[in-house]
């Protein structure tokens, strides 16, 4: 059903709140084999992928906002509460992001580190990098608002940039080999519609929310062409969940802000639109005969998150409110050191204002291992 833009409320806050939603929800073997072979449960021998590469935003940056020129960052506490030996590490939750158990449940590692982390070792290299950057999105505006953040089209470049270096590394056949039989995750989205459509006016002026969805889309279709024509067959991708329910952006909202913590149904109801139509795109792709042998899926993320939030599954006891500070506006920077910390993260969806806690990540890991598991089978 189309609908114009006025039909969606604007949700316009001051230049603090929109700083606020920069990363959004924005807004995962053997290391000396390319490609390796495992047993499933019943024994017989099956796929298994060496390495795992990353895409995207917060939701997946593991550090590489580190080494750029951007403020944006989360390398310092209270993020990294509970990873081993509480380091903040960049990730922008307590401890590991959904990239890190899926790296886990496929084999490869337990931690997924940032590209640009200039310690990693060609072994490093081997098993997978993120090139996520917080704060980034596909639409080209959408890193352009917070200064210095890795672009989608960058995080490409980058990829190739790697590509280079493993061959000088290895031999062009093996890195070949081994960027064929990856698994990859992309995570992205969220910042195209919370920070740069609902918060900032200026795609307003020219899009309602279906022809928006339609413009992110077109960009994706780019990424996902060039993305493949490196090489990439075994691709999942996250669709947005229900940001509507995120705490900054219920913040935002001029009915209910501070006093009254409900989700924002029209910006819920575009990310239901977008996943709809995300899925018909990657279909597309997937049947493009250029790319034969591919093996393209949805990550569903959206029926997890709102299981907890709105239904109260899996035993959080808040859902509105993150765990630094109030909850409700500090992510970043306004989430340090000095902030209020909550005595039990595990009893909290959202670790700040934006981003889900690890157990949050863990269950919706969870929740998408069958597609991870279809992904890299034989």
């Amino acid at each position: 059903m189309n609908m114009s833009s006025s039909t969606y409320k604007s949700y316009n806050g001051s230049v603090i709140f929109s700083v606020l939603l920069h990363a959004l929800v924005v807004s995962c073997i053997s290391r000396h084999n390319v490609v390796g072979r495992g047993l499933d449960e019943g024994g017989r021998a099956g796929y298994k992928p060496s390495s795992i590469f990353v895409f995207g935003d917060s939701t997946s940056d593991p550090g590489n906002n580190n080494f750029v020129r951007t403020a944006f960052r989360s390398n310092f506490p209270p993020y990294g509460h509970d990873f081993p030996n509480q380091v903040a590490t960049g990730r922008f939750t307590n401890g590991r992001l959904v990239s890190d158990f899926v790296a886990e449940h496929i084999g490869v590692k337990k931690y997924v580190p940032p590209y640009l982390d200039p310690k990693l070792t060609i072994e490093d290299l081997k098993t997978g990098v993120s090139f996520a950057s917080a704060a980034s999105g596909f639409d080209p505006l959408t890193p352009l608002l917070i200064s210095g953040v890795i672009s989608l089209p960058r995080q490409l470049e980058y990829f190739e940039e790697y590509r280079t270096k493993m061959e000088a590394a290895i031999g062009k056949n093996e890195t070949d080999a081994l960027v064929k039989n990856a698994l990859y995750m992309i995570s992205a989205g969220t910042n195209d519609f919370v920070v740069n459509y609902f918060t900032f006016p200026i795609r307003r002026k020219t899009y309602d929310v279906p022809s928006y969805i339609d413009f992110v889309l077109q960009h994706i279709h780019h990424f996902m062409q060039g993305l493949m024509e490196m090489g990439a067959r075994r691709i999942g991708f996250a669709g947005l969940g229900p940001i509507g329910c995120l705490p900054g952006v219920i913040t935002l909202h001029p009915n209910n802000g501070f006093l009254k913590r409900g989700c924002i149904e029209p910006i819920s109801a575009a990310a239901r639109d977008f996943n709809t139509k995300l899925e018909i795109e990657l279909k597309t792709l997937q049947s493009n005969s250029s790319f034969q042998g591919s093996r393209i899926a949805v990550l569903d993320v959206y029926t997890t998150a709102d299981d907890i939030v709105r239904n109260q599954k899996f035993g959080f006891e808040e859902v509105t409110s993150g765990c630094c500070g109030t909850g409700i506006i500090e992510t970043s920077m306004l989430c340090n050191s000095m902030t209020p910390l909550c005595s039990n993260t595990s009893k909290y969806y959202f670790f700040d204002a934006i981003h889900p806690t690890e157990k949050a990540y863990g269950i919706t890991s969870l929740a998408i291992q069958p597609t991870i598991d279809y992904l890299i089978k034989d």
